[in-house]
């Protein structure tokens, strides 16, 4: 693996965090081809917010998908850190990811089973951390997106705004140099939305990381940094047309 600067409160804004080539993703759809990104390229540096928007079916997600490694482009190349993911391994993978980027799905994946405070852990006690030290930083976290009174229950007695909170913190509990959001403030009132928000924009600032938000909220994408339109499989600048 190429060594990477990892993501900090030191680190340089003109510093590239996220950069796609040339990234194409095509399915097979019964006897026909649907190319969905096509040759789409994109930039995001350290502590840079970058909104996604576009309409139903123009490959938002697909894209979050490529961008976390959850799927591999048909073309071109993907760079996080510094790091192409196309050269890591399966497992090198999921360690990589664990490193440096967060999710929030638009449907929470919670795991049932668990409390609010074990999701949220989950990820620093799959990293190593012992069991204490991972739930005091998700603690920390739970506080911060206001369901902290909430840690010692379990998703399904949690409403859906409570769930996404915590999907919310499980993100962030890492420390993470990039996190991909869709649709994040769906199911949250718009008090708890500003809270989130102003979350974002303090991490952002503190410890330079780079947020890509894939959302319809129009509100929600005027409050980043940039605003990209996917059309037609390439992304198109709002402000420049």
């Amino acid at each position: 693996m190429t060594t990477s600067t990892a993501p900090g409160a030191g680190a340089a804004e003109a510093r590239i965090m996220l950069e796609c080539r040339d990234v194409t993703r095509t399915y097979s759809e019964g006897p026909e081809d649907l190319t969905v990104l096509d040759g789409l390229s994109l930039s995001v540096r350290a502590g840079e917010r970058v909104a996604i928007v576009g309409s139903s079916g123009s490959g938002k997600t697909t894209l979050l998908n490529l961008l976390g490694g959850l799927d591999t482009p048909g073309r071109g190349e993907i760079v996080i850190a510094g790091e192409p993911l196309s050269g890591l391994g399966e497992a090198a993978l999921g360690q990589f990811r664990n490193r440096y980027i967060g999710f929030v799905y638009q449907f929470h994946h919670l795991l049932a089973e668990f409390t609010a405070l074990e999701n949220t852990a989950l990820p620093l006690i799959i990293r190593g951390q012992r069991k204490t030290t991972a739930e005091k930083r998700a603690r920390q976290l739970l506080e911060r997106v206001g369901v902290a009174p909430r840690a010692d229950h379990k998703p399904g007695e949690l409403s859906g705004g409570e769930r996404q909170r915590v999907a919310i913190a499980r993100a962030l509990v890492t420390d993470p140099g990039l996190v991909l959001m869709d649709e994040p403030t769906g199911n949250l009132d718009q008090t708890t939305a500003a809270t989130i928000l102003s979350l974002m924009d303090e991490l952002a600032r503190e410890s330079a990381c780079a947020f890509v938000i894939v959302t319809h909220d129009t509100g929600l994408a005027a409050q980043q940094d940039r605003v990209l339109k996917l059309d037609d499989g390439h992304l198109v600048d709002e402000a420049g047309g």
